[in-house]
């Protein structure tokens, strides 16, 4: 199963982890990938300067936008769970 860590903590809440989160529960249901994705809130990743940290399947951090969800679940989950 694939792993998609969004920090939760104070500084990522701040600039939009929940819109983040939404944003990507609403395309694993689009997708209907809810038994090959496990999306899950975590504290601080330590990048506290960008946007908000996330993390898929244990790969570098990134930071993503509430803008920015689609393209990171495009380009990043969806090929490594077989949809192309």
């Amino acid at each position: 199963m694939l792993t998609i860590a969004v920090c939760v903590g104070s500084s990522c809440h701040l600039k939009g982890s929940y819109e983040v989160i939404s944003r990507f529960q609403a395309l694993i249901r689009q997708w209907e990938l809810q038994n090959e994705v496990e999306l899950k809130g975590v504290f601080c990743m330590g990048h506290c300067t960008g946007d908000v940290a996330v993390q898929i399947d244990g790969g570098p951090v990134i930071a993503v936008t509430g803008a920015s969800v689609d393209e990171v679940f495009n380009r990043q989950v969806l090929p490594q769970v077989g949809v192309e």
